[in-house]
């Protein structure tokens, strides 16, 4: 009876996870791809508006590649959007995020 080696590799790959440094270096790849993200009051962020997303989808894709899940890392992410000066508090009155006294 012949022996079979054992493959080393894993049946499937795991996917890559973000880490809390590489926030920054995020965040302005995606300005660079010319989406205005900001984080909208202390609970979540967006990419950016509809059209900036639609215009720079393959561009995102690579970026979410590049840096892997960061789901895990909303609040940190949050965080870092607020201590720049990108975002809008929902009883804010101000139409962009840089209207904010912190940007001006």
């Amino acid at each position: 009876m012949a022996k079979f080696r054992k493959e080393s590799r894993p049946m499937h790959s795991v996917a890559r996870q973000m880490t809390s440094s590489e926030i920054p270096a995020f965040v302005k790849r995606v300005i660079d791809a010319g989406c205005d993200i900001c984080a909208i009051d202390h609970f979540g962020y967006v990419l950016g508006d509809v059209e900036e997303m639609s215009a720079a989808a393959d561009e995102l894709q690579l970026i979410g590649e590049e840096f892997g899940d960061r789901g895990f890392l909303r609040n940190e992410i949050v965080a870092y959007l607020r201590s720049i000066g990108r975002y809008l508090d929902v009883d804010t009155t101000y139409a962009h995020w840089s209207q904010n006294p912190k940007v001006q």
